[in-house]
């Protein structure tokens, strides 16, 4: 199994009590959502969430740095291992993160 998916799964299963976490595969990596708002990512160095009040008061030993080559800059995740203190950022997160757009439908 690769790498990314063990650590996918593994961070389904540190969001489990949430609900409403979903993740889907996309260039190497995995996008997560909760309740349908992106919040985060597995990339080619690990579990990265988006930039928000809540994940820098999270964790405020993580530095921001661009999961790949480009992108806007995301903070890698410290506290992957605490369960409680995971689910309280992303739901912490929530409110701060955009809404998904609409999807345009094809004419």
């Amino acid at each position: 199994m690769p790498k990314n998916r063990e650590l996918a799964d593994y961070i389904m299963d540190q969001l489990s009590d949430l609900g409403g976490i979903r993740n889907i595969p996309m260039m190497g990596g995995y996008v997560f959502y909760y309740r349908e708002r992106i919040f985060g990512g597995v990339y080619e160095d690990g579990f990265m969430v988006k930039i928000t009040e809540a994940s820098r008061k999270s964790m405020p030993d993580s530095e921001p740095e661009p999961p790949y080559e480009g992108a806007k800059p995301m903070l890698p995740v410290t506290i992957l291992d605490n369960k409680i203190a995971l689910q309280n950022m992303v739901e912490a997160m929530y409110p701060e993160l955009p809404e998904r757009k609409a999807k345009k439908r094809k004419a």
